[in-house]
């Protein structure tokens, strides 16, 4: 389940390229653009309300693996259209490409055999350590291999249990669950259920009670929210937007009404409910600029009201405590985030007034408001913390966290009046560890859970490597601890570097597999991402492109000089966006690298950002510049994109897995850069003479189902 605010801070991330296959449960990202259209306002019948004029914005659904956008391929066409030449050189690749897979993996097949054994005795022991929970009173709401549970909350690790839902007897079996919500009163659950080969959700509404039934199916959902116990806001999504907000109801007289819709293309909306239930909020944001409408859960028919129109260069999100409207917001200098309040009746930005503001390269992961406290979730080069704001003694008391953690997993709390705050702390070779910050004693609490009888030991280093710019960029590196002559050990570096998003370092079992086995894994907080706040996003897209490409240099370039591995031990490992830089890297500094992973890579900025029929383009201008009307613009993606600049060199190896269906990440772009890589190596290779002279593997694999988006264990596993 999706909660605090995270669905939309972690979004500000905005058009997101993003690689998280074992996150199921989180979503949500924000992105828009501006522009003065109607948006309409529909009453409960259904008649249309006075038009208002409003600068229409949208939040972008978190993108788990990417998101450069297209269109699937091969397209379907009506019968007795002709095959275009394009078309018929796609069909060839393809098939090629299948074919040399087909011959190349046969040679690994019993490394797979020794890799997946161990993959899955690793996931027996952490399966039930990292199960998200949904605390509602004294019960708890917790889902695990497909299947919904419900348990006391004194009960829930002894194994007493009730099952309510699976997606089995739904008929629902290739799918898994992506998202929970309880109504307010524990009778109704909304779930969001997900194929591994659709970017679409289907929402299925349970009514509980001794005996739970499903009460309604609603196909193509993205967000929902129950506004009060039994009438629910929800978002369509169709081809990867969304843009109509509906109520639906589950009294006597049942009927869905269209309560808000977006009219310009370019914008996705978004459902969030505040903490303490007051109030839902229908959200329209862009990079930059953000517009929140209210709908007051006490009277969820009446027409949503403006907290404050979209003023360029402000982002904003809405919490509310006790008739006053808790905003964190861009607003003011610096341009990072700062929580601010304001009466619930003037809710202007000319009333906010200042509550706290985060301190320089601070990121806020989320935020989650309870009736006298509010926490923050941060993180400050590469450490994490808790800030619990009182609002009773108005003072701020900061946590730092165990110096392993990565990543947090915020527990849902629907009850804003709970004791405790629980989450789950998490890094790419620690499983999740439960913890809990009592509000009672001001202290943070390690819950006690069945020891993992894995044993691990990982050391954790972060440091910080001096880019071309004198720019301190951070590095997390983890290796055993009993490893010895590091500088002989096989590295593997991970980058993303755009978005403003973060470097996915959730737990992963094949991540402490290759520590087991001598491995060390090095992550790269380069400028694009969103490691140290807006700024860094900021100082790392458009025209500042190659400073991520130059941070990445300086990364290998520091952990070789340290002695950790060597550049033919090295392997650099990139999903989506991170290919841009990953390419990059491959073309400019081939020998720091021996070998190089991609997951769907955008490896044609170019050419796509060039192509205005594609979902997101127009969007993206802002993350990479709009070639199309800047000719300097066009000249600078073309200086770093991975395609156009492919030339004869020795090359690393490359391993890429792509997907027939994405609509992300067209796989003809995909094609064309193997095609063209292969090309260059070979011709490098025939131009010397020297005998065994060593050629690059250049692999793609080509996966005929699966998505740009989340998959099960079981697929990731295979993959």
């Amino acid at each position: 389940s999706c909660v605090g605010l995270r669905n939309l801070l972690q979004s500000l991330s905005f058009s997101v390229r993003y690689y998280s296959k074992h996150n199921h449960l989180q979503t949500i990202c924000l992105y828009s653009k501006i522009k003065q259209k109607k948006c309409h306002f529909l009453d409960c019948s259904g008649s249309v309300c006075a038009h208002r004029t409003v600068p229409p914005g949208s939040i972008l659904p978190w993108r788990f693996f990417s998101c450069k956008e297209g269109t699937k391929i091969p397209s379907k066409r009506k019968q007795n259209t002709s095959i275009t030449t394009s078309e018929l050189l796609y069909k060839t690749l393809l098939k090629s490409e299948q074919e040399n897979w087909n011959d190349i993996s046969s040679k690994y097949k019993a490394i797979t055999k020794r890799i997946k054994e161990k993959l899955e005795e690793l996931h027996k022991y952490t399966f039930n350590s990292g199960s998200p929970r949904i605390r509602f009173g004294e019960n708890v709401y917790f889902e695990e291999n497909g299947c919904i549970f419900l348990s006391k909350a004194d009960d829930v690790d002894e194994g007493n249990v009730d099952i309510l839902f699976s997606t089995e007897e739904v008929g629902f079996s290739d799918a898994f669950i992506q998202r929970i919500r309880i109504s307010p009163d524990q009778r109704y659950m909304a779930i969001s259920l997900k194929s591994e080969n659709s970017e679409e959700a289907t929402c299925v509404i349970m009514k509980l009670g001794h005996f739970p039934a499903v009460e309604k199916v609603i196909p193509n959902v993205f967000s929902f929210e129950w506004a009060t116990n039994d009438v629910l806001y929800y978002t369509s999504q169709k081809n990867l937007k969304c843009q109509n907000v509906f109520m639906t109801t589950f009294t006597n007289q049942k009927h869905t009404t269209l309560v808000y819709t977006e009219q310009d293309a370019r914008f996705f909306v978004d459902v969030h409910c505040t903490k303490d239930r007051r109030f839902l909020t229908i959200n329209s944001n862009s990079k930059t600029t953000s517009e929140v409408w209210l709908v007051d859960c006490r009277y969820p028919f009446k027409l949503p009201t403006l907290v404050q129109a979209r003023t360029k260069g402000v982002i904003y999100h809405i919490e509310h405590r006790n008739d006053e409207l808790y905003i964190l917001t861009t607003y003011g200098e610096p341009a990072e985030y700062k929580l601010m309040k304001a009466p619930v009746a003037s809710s202007g930005m000319e009333n906010w007034q200042l509550v706290y503001a985060l301190q320089e390269k601070t990121k806020l992961v989320d935020l989650e408001m309870f009736s006298d406290h509010c926490i923050m979730f941060l993180k400050n080069v590469g450490h994490l913390y808790l800030n619990v704001i009182s609002f009773v003694s108005h003072s701020v008391q900061s946590i730092k966290l165990p110096t392993w953690a990565c990543e947090f997993e915020l527990e849902s709390h629907p009850e804003h009046t709970t004791s405790a705050c629980y989450f789950q702390l998490t890094s790419p070779v620690h499983p999740p560890k439960r913890f809990a910050y009592s509000f009672k004693g001001n202290n943070l609490i390690e819950q006690a859970v069945q020891e993992v009888p894995i044993i691990t030991n990982c050391h954790t280093t972060r440091l910080l490597a001096k880019s071309k710019d004198e720019t301190l960029v951070p590095i997390t590196v983890f290796h055993n601890m009993n490893s010895k002559e590091l500088h002989m050990k096989p590295l593997l570096v991970h980058v993303y570097g755009a978005y403003g998003i973060d470097l996915n370092m959730s737990f992963k079992e094949e991540k402490l597999m290759l520590i087991e086995e001598g491995w060390i894994l090095a992550y790269c907080h380069v400028r694009g991402g969103g490691e140290l706040g807006l700024s860094w996003h900021k100082d790392g897209c458009q025209h500042n492109k190659l400073k991520g490409l130059h941070d990445l240099k300086a990364c290998i370039m520091l952990l070789h000089k340290l002695g950790l591995s060597q550049p033919q031990y090295t392997a650099l490992a990139a999903a989506s966006a991170g290919g841009v830089l990953a390419g990059a890297l491959c073309n400019t500094d081939p020998e720091l690298i021996r070998a190089v992973v991609l997951q769907a890579p955008f490896v044609d900025v170019l050419n796509t950002m060039m192509k205005t029929h594609l979902p997101l383009t127009t969007e993206e201008q802002e993350e990479w510049g709009n070639p199309l009307a800047d000719e300097k613009c066009m000249k600078y993606i073309k200086s770093y994109c991975p395609y156009q600049n492919i030339k004869t060199q020795c090359y690393p190896s490359v391993f890429i897995t792509a997907y027939e269906n994405d609509q992300r990440i067209p796989l003809t772009g995909v094609l064309q850069y193997v095609q063209k890589l292969r090309k260059a190596a070979l011709e490098h290779a025939s131009k010397r003479d020297k005998k065994g002279n060593w050629i690059p593997n250049i692999i793609l694999d080509i996966q005929a189902t699966g998505s740009h988006c989340d998959s099960s264990w079981e697929a990731s596993l295979n993959e």
